[in-house]
């Protein structure tokens, strides 16, 4: 920028340049009042002059710091403005933003590793919170099998707001079900049934508040995985032998009652 005395009769279009700001701005703080061209040439064009300029360069610095116009106009205008007063706020105000800046690049972060990774703990968090017969390599199977749906998304999404606290909620609610779901088929209780219709309800909303919303129609799906799947069959038998085959019929036996044929029943 040339020094300010030798910048008497400049025009808006060389002060924008100078001081990189757009002629639309230059026109506007015309309009308000805040920075006006003080000479007219002979032709009758308005040009700015030093002392212009130098107004102008406070505005610019003001309005970088992140000052509103009315601020500005109050510091230079009023002699007794306390203007480190106004610098210390203006530097609050951005010490606040930085930190929340900050808080979403972290959350950024946790939310990119959810896509990759699925499950935001570490092995011996998996461990401690999902039992001995957790494979700490599901998570990375199930983003190569399901990486590209919509239902990993929602996963993910809601995996990089959870910490072992949360996990460990999760993880007890799914042994309450599996342990009901066991009792119930030591119990007799037949598919079609209030009391199973009421156990498939009851895993649809705890699979949904874990992973993502579940449809009848996903649901009848996932029952056929339970049934065909050898590490879900392994689990659910391995709870009850004959378990998984069970879960699938009360499942299949609650969307028919919904008016749902579970033979073509599709993920969606």
């Amino acid at each position: 920028m040339p020094d300010a005395a030798d910048a008497d009769g400049l025009t808006v279009g060389q002060v924008s340049t100078h001081l990189g700001v757009t002629v639309r701005a230059l026109h506007h703080w015309d309009e308000i009042g805040l920075a006006r061209p003080s000479l007219r040439t002979t032709a009758g064009y308005r040009v700015y002059t030093a002392a212009d300029l130098e107004r102008l360069h406070r505005i610019v610095v003001y309005r970088e710091l992140g000052l509103g116009l009315d601020r500005i106009r109050a510091i230079l205008d009023d002699p007794t403005a306390d203007v480190p007063g106004a610098l210390r706020a203006q530097r609050a105000q951005v010490a606040a933003r930085i930190d929340r800046l900050q808080q979403l690049d972290a959350g950024l972060d946790r939310m990119i590793d959810a896509h990759e990774r699925g499950l935001l703990l570490t092995v011996e968090q998996q461990a401690a919170i999902f039992g001995p017969g957790w494979n700490p390599d599901w998570p990375a199977q199930a983003r190569q099998r399901y990486g590209d749906t919509a239902q990993w998304s929602q996963y993910a999404e809601r995996s990089a707001t959870r910490g072992p606290q949360e996990w460990q909620a999760i993880s007890d609610a799914v042994a309450s079900l599996d342990r009901a779901l066991a009792d119930a088929m030591d119990a007799g209780v037949a598919p079609g049934s209030p009391e199973a219709n009421h156990l498939v309800e009851r895993h649809r909303d705890v699979f949904a508040s874990a992973y993502f919303p579940l449809s009848r129609q996903m649901q009848v799906c996932l029952g056929r995985r339970y049934d065909a799947d050898p590490a879900f069959a392994a689990h659910y038998d391995g709870i009850r032998p004959g378990l998984a085959r069970w879960l699938r019929r009360v499942i299949d036996a609650s969307a028919r009652a919904h008016g749902i044929d579970p033979d073509t029943a599709t993920w969606a």
